[in-house]
């Protein structure tokens, strides 16, 4: 279950901007090494040898996406961007049925309520965490509306959590 944590947007900026440094200059240097090993394997002295740059270069992004995934996503310095990705990755799964959030919505289904809920919270979060507050601007007469409206209904609007059973609930609404 994902959960909304608070969290500094200066602070998760800073921190994603050294991550994103670090993966980038991995990635160069993995690119670099592989691309020159693969020419210097299977190259031609003073020959075209772009494929074999390219297939180290692929080699190497390869290697990066390895190297961050399995050594690197679990430290604790990585914590702000594997969040963020979290975030993002949720936030899809409910865009996805986003479609039936609105149905469930319209007919007051207290899962799409809260789903919704959820997901406008979680937007606002990575609109902050983006410093996008101008997309988030154009969001907040919407956002009002439905908190009022789950207000009104006497629901929780605290929806920090992302309950796996609503995305069940709603995928199956309106069939």
């Amino acid at each position: 279950m994902f959960e909304i944590r608070p969290m500094s947007p200066e602070l998760y900026r800073q921190q994603t901007r050294r991550i994103t440094l670090v993966v980038a200059s991995l990635f160069l240097v993995l690119a670099m090494l592989f691309a020159t090993f693969s020419v210097q394997l299977f190259g031609e002295p003073g020959g075209d040898n772009f494929r074999w740059n390219l297939v180290g270069v692929l080699a190497g992004l390869a290697f990066t996406v390895a190297v961050v995934r399995i050594q690197l996503w679990p430290r604790p310095w990585m914590a702000p961007a594997v969040y963020g990705w979290q975030l993002k990755r949720n936030l899809m799964r409910v865009g996805n049925v986003m479609h039936r959030v609105k149905e469930g919505v319209a007919a007051r289904d207290p899962a799409a309520m809260k789903l919704l809920r959820f997901y406008h919270l979680g937007l606002t979060q990575m609109h902050q965490l983006d410093g996008n507050l101008s997309d988030l601007n154009q969001m907040t007469r919407e956002i009002d509306q439905h908190r009022e409206a789950m207000e009104a209904q006497g629901l929780d609007v605290e929806q920090n959590c992302l309950d796996p059973a609503w995305l069940e609930a709603v995928k199956n609404y309106g069939k």
